[in-house]
């Protein structure tokens, strides 16, 4: 998986296994524990927002909404 962040193509961990191996140790004690219980049709949507968790997005994120809460125009 692909995806832009921060302007930057960066490869998203593609399987499982690879979402658990860029976790940090106590990240991977909430994934295993997570992961076995999301119900299938939930299931690429969790592994997603698990991926995404491996980068910056999550920052950059924060960064957009503070500024659209300040009243920035953000469309570029």
């Amino acid at each position: 998986m692909r995806t832009v962040i921060a302007g930057r193509l960066v490869e998203l961990p593609g399987t499982i296994a690879a979402i658990r191996a860029a976790l940090d140790e106590d990240r991977v004690k909430v994934f295993d524990a997570e992961i076995p219980h999301v119900p299938v049709a939930e299931l690429p949507l969790a592994l997603a927002r698990w991926a995404l968790s491996t980068t910056d997005a999550d920052r950059e994120d924060a960064e957009l909404f503070e500024r659209l809460a300040r009243g920035e125009d953000v469309r570029e």
